[in-house]
């Protein structure tokens, strides 16, 4: 005969720490690198795709544009950046304090019809907007096939 151990708030305590990890920040980011990368805080964005373009909107309030570095390499296209922390005192009237502070970074894989050569961004009132354009599409080619003839 074996002996079975019951806990019966063992599935109710697995469901708890389940609902904790679903409004967790680490686990509401789409990619799987940005959890490998220290960041204080992750810029909300917007992805569109057109028939000649890809863009991204991100969210990036109260960073000087010279802060922030937007790169490709392999495939990824990744945008980085600190926001700096004002000091503020208690006496101007602050009692809480909720916009975040520090170091950002969001990556994005790029999809193969990518123009990574064209790729621009411009920061206008705290909205990044990287265009990515898309490759010419390659047409189909009639390839004749030439071959000896056989004579009798």
């Amino acid at each position: 005969m074996t002996l079975i151990r019951q806990e019966p708030w063992g599935l109710l305590n697995q469901f708890s720490s389940e609902l904790n990890n679903l409004f967790d920040p680490r686990y509401l980011r789409q990619n799987k690198e940005e959890e490998t990368t220290a960041s204080d805080w992750v810029p909300a964005v917007d992805i569109k795709e057109e028939a000649d373009r890809f863009l991204i909107h991100a969210d990036i309030p109260g960073v000087d544009p010279g802060d922030i570095d937007v790169h490709m390499e392999n495939g990824m296209l990744t945008i980085s950046g600190n926001r700096e922390s004002e000091n503020r005192e208690e006496r101007e009237g602050y009692k809480r304090v909720e916009r975040v502070r520090g170091n950002f970074l969001r990556r994005f894989t790029l999809p193969d019809t990518a123009n990574a050569d064209k790729i621009s961004a411009e920061s206008k009132n705290g909205v990044l907007e990287i265009t990515i354009p898309k490759q010419e599409k390659s047409q189909p080619t009639k390839i004749s096939v030439k071959g000896q003839g056989t004579s009798d």
